[in-house]
């Protein structure tokens, strides 16, 4: 065979891509704006026999060069994965969603059947949603098994136009024989909130299939932490639940408590920072006393635990032959506390299991307020059952609209939120100030995210003078309780002081 038929054979083989089903321009840091940016990318996808697998995160990508690979793609049949995160640094958000639904329209238009589809760090809205909604809706979705769209700033109404484009997925795959079977489904930092988790709820229990669920950092409380608990007892198989970062509280924590006994595959638990507190421990610690006998990890971390409510979890644990993990740091045990919860895991044989305290907030204050957001019970100031009658009725009445602001107050207090605050109504300034005169305020712990928050602000030109003032003040008394996040207090020290002098 002579030289030049070699090299023939040689591009030839090399252009078949033999054994390889992935192509990958991952972490290049391209940018692509136009046709021309992308002539090489389009003409390795185009000869790309079998393409299974096509990663262009790690670059930015335009509206024309979108439109220019998915003409490429439009002949793929055979696609199944498209990692496509953190594919549109530095772009307009105007461009995005005409970029998504080329990719979306060349994938339906050749016939792939997805798998995968990972749009995660792409800060695309609302708006992102409603250009991968078509796409969702697809057959090229039917056989969707993972969809990870972490950070992408969806909020309540890009969550409830995937739960809606998710349902009719399944309704539509249910029809051609082979239902959807989604199995990890990640959507972590998007601000989903109440509304847009109460929305995928629904979806999720009309799937049946999930395994992996991860929805930290969303703003997410009781309502929508409920509607997902009971969401998830539809989902058998589920093998991981991540809520790291929500609001449970009391109600919260027992309603999903009481979902998790169904979960018997259940591995991995993270509910840490997501203030499950005393008496939503020990719900949970029962329903691992009841099952769950495949736990690897568990997290409730940041939660406001007691100590007894953290033993009566140890203890829970205890059988758990697979348990790796058990995290109980941050909470408010107390010096003593912890040592004791070390000296009775260690007697059980699992003090290996069990992670630092080294954050511990300390015992409680006897005064603390309990979870009075969850108190529905209506009682006189003696703590009998009002009696029946045209006086007894109406203090009742005005007992319950005492306690539900008391209950829309607390859950502003424990989670801080647009959506919190307007539901204090029309008094909200009012009632905060009493909660004030009252000293009911429940103590929250300084973290450096707070004082990093008012330096921010302190720097601006809109932040008033003699409030500088006042905060400097407030700063340079407490020192002691800032001790804990010196550089953020220096950093915000350092900037009253140029306000004040300049």
């Amino acid at each position: 065979m002579a030289t030049g038929d070699i090299a023939q054979l040689t591009e030839a083989l090399s252009k078949t891509h033999v054994g390889d089903v992935e192509l990958s321009y991952k972490g290049r840091g391209l940018k692509l704006d136009n046709a021309d940016s992308v002539k090489q990318m389009v003409q390795e996808i185009e000869q790309f026999q079998g393409l299974q697998s096509l990663r262009l995160e790690g670059n930015t990508l335009g509206v024309e060069a979108a439109q220019v690979i998915a003409k490429a793609l439009e002949a793929k049949s055979e696609l199944q994965q498209c990692h496509w995160s953190d594919m549109f640094t530095g772009r307009l958000r105007t461009e995005i969603p005409p970029a998504l639904k080329s990719l979306g329209n060349a994938l339906m238009m050749s016939g792939a059947r997805l798998t995968q589809l990972d749009l995660s760090d792409n800060a695309f809205g609302p708006d992102g949603v409603k250009g991968i909604e078509t796409l969702l809706k697809s057959s090229a979705c039917y056989t969707l098994l993972e969809l990870r769209l972490n950070n992408c700033g969806m909020g309540i109404g890009g969550g409830t136009v995937l739960a809606s484009a998710l349902t009719e997925c399944h309704k539509q795959s249910s029809a051609s024989g082979s239902p959807l079977r989604l199995k990890v489904f990640i959507a972590g930092r998007n601000r989903l909130e109440n509304d847009g988790a109460t929305a995928l709820a629904q979806a999720f229990k009309l799937l049946g299939s999930l395994e992996e669920v991860h929805m930290p950092q969303n703003g997410i409380n009781h309502p929508g932490i409920t509607a997902l608990a009971s969401a998830m007892q539809h989902n058998p198989n589920l093998h991981i639940l991540n809520l790291n970062d929500n609001t449970f509280t009391k109600r919260g924590s027992i309603a999903m408590a009481e979902a998790i006994k169904h979960l018997q595959y259940l591995k991995v638990i993270n509910f840490g920072d997501c203030l499950v507190r005393s008496e939503g421990a020990i719900a949970i610690a029962g329903a691992l006393k009841e099952g769950l006998p495949l736990l690897r990890e568990l997290n409730l971390s940041f939660g406001e635990i007691c100590e007894v409510a953290a033993l009566v979890v140890a203890k829970a644990v205890q059988g758990k032959a697979g348990l790796e993990k058990l995290d109980l740091n941050g909470n408010c045990l107390g010096e003593e506390g912890c040592e004791t919860l070390r000296e009775a895991m260690e007697s059980m044989n699992i003090g290996d299991m069990l992670c630092s305290l080294s954050d511990d907030e300390g015992e409680p204050d006897d005064d603390e307020d309990s979870d009075d957001d969850d108190d529905e019970e209506e009682k006189n100031e003696d703590g009998v059952e009002k009696e029946n009658g045209v006086n007894g009725t109406q203090d009742v009445i005005e007992g319950k609209e005492e306690l539900q602001c008391s209950s829309e107050l607390m859950s502003f207090l424990s989670s801080p939120s647009a959506e919190n605050l307007l539901s204090l109504g029309a008094k909200r300034i009012q009632l905060i100030e009493q909660q004030s005169e009252d000293k009911k305020i429940k103590k929250v712990s300084v973290l450096p995210g707070h004082l990093l928050a008012l330096e921010h602000a302190a720097a601006q030109e809109f932040f008033p003078v003699d409030q500088a003032c006042v905060l400097e003040e407030f700063v340079s008394r407490n020192g002691k309780i800032l001790e804990s996040c010196s550089t953020a207090r220096d950093a915000l020290k350092s900037t009253l002081a140029k306000r004040t002098t300049a």
